[in-house]
């Protein structure tokens, strides 16, 4: 592998209808600030990367009525029923070097820092597999049954909860999900590298860098970017559109 930094390409899985937020249309198009979710967790992203694959719904009739859509580094691919099928469909339009770098992120994680995005690459740009964003459990953790009772307190230690981006190197990727293909139980890349074998990088993040899941997620963000400085804010070309 060449010692060299291969250049970094990104994917952003959108084709879900986001059922647990409820209401008329997928949760990445909900308003946040003046723009849809996934035009903020995409602007987030393009200042750092050659190309970005977007994976939608074969039906989908809002995406290509942004003004994102129209960027140079954007481009659409019709995802599948499923995030790992949406991420195999993007790598297969990307199509680049066995060695160079995908960043796979959450449509609905709007809130990714600049700070966070510039650790991630720096500390896995030599990495022979790739890593993801993180952070440490810091709660206690408690195990329900059915009727959430509880069962018993888990220990935490060594537990982190797992964000996006994750980064892995674009044949490792590949492979791995081709052997994790229909089995849900692998709900995200990390997870099918770990069942693939390979050892994988957990750099810490920031713990607003939350996902839109539920309606009060939405408030919560709200309430994020406005504290947000204006030097984490990302800066695009407008030209470029």
């Amino acid at each position: 592998m060449s010692d060299k930094p291969r250049p970094i390409y990104a994917i952003v899985p959108a084709a879900g209808s986001g059922q647990r937020f409820g209401g008329p249309i997928p949760k990445q198009y909900l308003p946040l600030s003046g723009m849809t979710v996934i035009e903020h967790s995409l602007q987030r992203l393009l200042p750092r990367v050659d190309r970005m694959v977007v994976a939608l719904a074969e039906d989908d009739q809002v995406f290509q009525g942004l003004d994102i859509a129209n960027h140079p580094k954007v481009e659409m691919v019709v995802g599948g029923e499923s995030r790992s099928e949406s991420v195999q469909s993007a790598l297969t339009k990307l199509n680049i070097g066995s060695d160079d770098w995908v960043l796979i992120h959450d449509a609905v994680r709007p809130l990714v820092t600049r700070q966070d995005l510039h650790n991630l690459i720096a500390r896995l740009q030599f990495h022979p597999v790739g890593g993801l964003l993180a952070t440490p459990v810091f709660d206690t953790v408690k195990r329900a049954d059915q009727e959430k009772q509880v069962l018993q307190s888990e220990d935490r230690e060594g537990l982190w909860l797992a964000q996006t981006p994750q980064m892995f190197r674009y044949r490792k990727l590949s492979e791995a999900l081709e052997k994790c293909e229909g089995d849900a139980s692998v709900t995200d890349e990390s997870m099918a590298l770990e069942q693939a074998g390979h050892r994988v990088q957990l750099v810490e993040g920031s713990r607003t860098n939350i996902k839109i899941t539920r309606p009060e997620d939405l408030q919560l963000a709200e309430l994020i970017l406005r504290r947000f400085t204006a030097q984490d804010s990302p800066v695009l070309d407008e030209s470029a559109y």
